[in-house]
């Protein structure tokens, strides 16, 4: 199994709109210019998102996109879906001829690794990895958490724990 740069592309195109759609409509030239994904790809992948409804479009001056829905409710499997990227390791690609006419030794095996990595896939929400992007600083962005010399509340120790465990690859099967 490989995920291509369809998927790639379409889970980081819906983070940046995540991130940036507080405003609102995100204009997809500003979602290319951000993440260097070339402006038709995008309108492309948009298209497919659209018609799957995890995006709603905006026309006319400001116009742009936005989420279809809660970020608490599109998940990475949606997306990945959405732009029709196979998700199967299977050389069969699930049509139980792996060998012409019969299933491999090791078809199980790959079956069970598709259904693993689409239950993680799916259990990680646009809601998570917003808060992950936030709570870690970016090199030359603003970050969420300013700490200022003196700054010592118990308040300001229990943020502090709490962020640093969002970084923790468990904390987002958690959240």
């Amino acid at each position: 199994m490989r995920l291509t740069t369809k998927g790639r592309f379409a889970v980081t195109a819906m983070l940046d709109l995540a991130l940036h759609a507080q405003g609102g409509p995100v204009a997809l030239a500003n979602i290319s210019a951000r993440q260097k994904i070339s402006l038709s790809y995008l309108e492309q992948l948009f298209g497919k998102l659209r018609r799957n409804s995890l995006v709603e479009s905006v026309r006319g001056p400001g116009g742009g996109y936005n989420l279809g829905r809660p970020l608490d409710q599109l998940t990475v499997a949606d997306i990945i879906i959405a732009v029709e990227e196979p998700i199967d390791s299977r050389q069969c690609e699930g049509r139980d001829n792996c060998l012409g006419d019969r299933r491999c030794m090791t078809h199980d095996l790959w079956e069970n690794l598709n259904t693993t990595v689409v239950n993680y896939l799916a259990g990680v929400t646009l809601a998570q990895l917003v808060l992950k992007q936030r709570a870690e600083p970016v090199p030359g962005q603003h970050t969420l958490l300013q700490i200022r010399p003196g700054n010592t509340s118990k308040k300001s120790a229990i943020d502090l724990k709490r962020l640093s465990s969002l970084s923790s690859p468990t904390h987002l099967k958690t959240i």
